[in-house]
């Protein structure tokens, strides 16, 4: 079993991204200074010491350290013990809306951020239960099959996404039958599933759906996200908002919570409704109403011991460094000679 201990620390391998921006600016900036400074007789003598060629050199193996260090940071681990062990929870699948209409602003920062970190502060309060994701639009997929690895259902929780489902729609319906799918109806145990959306054009065999589901004895909770007026979905590039959604007749589309149907589904299923808020989202009340359903005792297999592997990533950054540091800034012959992007001379 592999598994990265301090995962959080990925996202610093996103600053290669700039750094290489700012490399590849300042060679351009460096090349046109060249040319403007010298003639191309004189080039070679003014500065006899700035190559292209070496430069990349020098930048691969800056990025090459980078990786491992952070791969190292992020101390990958390494399960060498496997061994049975009882616990007791329940099975829990939560199906997240990730609509267009998921963007709307009216519960800050989004409807879809605001859901983003509700999820994560639940899976923090878990323990023994079993956690599946299920993402749907137009159409339902299992995201997450149930599992007690907390720290890959944080992951994937990161990577909600609208454009994870191709398909537009609610089809509230297609995530309960996937959710449905995801258990296994052999055991005993208890089983939940949390429906958050904002509810709008849903499938009309949703509350079919919910009844079918408690009859299995599995409970559904839904919480709703927007406000019953509605609100507009905005248009973001590259962080700058470039208008709103519009319908083929060029309105704004306004998206609102369809509250009444989140309700009768909620008791269909036999469970409750919650309206999420700017304060909280509502899965703290669905937690406490989830631990008082009965926990069953079952066996699962796990990893009792765990081996750090960060030493062999930072002996790797060290040594990538130590490269790039004595590596030579001169021009050399075979270097010259090696034609990288097929540039015919």
């Amino acid at each position: 079993m592999f598994r990265l201990a301090h995962i959080e620390h990925l996202w610093w391998l996103a600053a290669l991204v700039v750094i290489a921006l700012i490399f590849v600016f300042h060679l351009l900036w460096t090349k046109k200074r060249v040319k403007e400074l010298s003639s191309v007789k004189l080039r070679g003598l003014v500065l006899p010491q700035f190559n292209t060629k070496t430069k990349w050199g020098h930048f691969i193996l800056f990025s090459l350290a980078w990786v491992f260090l952070i791969i190292g940071i992020a101390n990958p681990q390494i399960g060498s013990k496997l061994y049975e062990a009882k616990r007791e929870g329940i099975d829990l699948m939560i199906a997240v809306d990730v609509s267009n209409s998921m963007m709307a602003e009216d519960i800050k920062p989004n409807r879809l951020e605001r859901t983003r970190m509700g999820v994560e502060k639940l899976i923090d309060k878990l323990q023994g239960d079993r956690l599946g994701i299920v993402i749907f639009a137009g159409r339902a997929y299992v995201q997450l099959p149930l599992t007690t690895d907390y720290a890959a259902a944080k992951l994937f929780t990161q990577s909600l996404s609208t454009n994870s489902v191709n398909n537009q729609g609610t089809s509230i319906g297609a995530a309960l039958e996937t959710c449905l799918q995801s258990f296994d109806f052999s055991t005993e145990t208890s089983k939940a599933i949390i429906v958050i959306t904002d509810g709008e054009d849903h499938e009309e065999n949703a509350i079919k759906l919910a009844k079918q589901a408690k009859e299995k004895g599995v409970i559904i909770y839904t919480i709703g996200l927007g406000s019953v007026k509605g609100a507009p979905i905005p248009i973001y590039r590259n962080g700058v908002q470039l208008g709103y959604r519009k319908d083929k007749d060029g309105n704004t589309i306004i998206t609102k919570l369809n509250e009444d149907m989140l309700s009768e589904l909620a008791v269909a299923g036999g469970g409750e409704f919650f309206r999420a808020n700017n304060g909280h989202i509502g899965l703290k009340a669905i937690l406490d109403e989830i631990n008082t359903l009965e926990s069953t005792e079952m066996e699962t297999k796990m990893f009792s011991d765990y081996e750090d592997r960060f030493q062999y990533f930072l002996i790797a950054a060290l040594f990538f460094l130590l490269l790039e540091i004595i590596w030579p800034e001169k021009r050399m012959k075979f270097i010259d000679n090696l034609n990288l992007f097929g540039v015919k001379k």
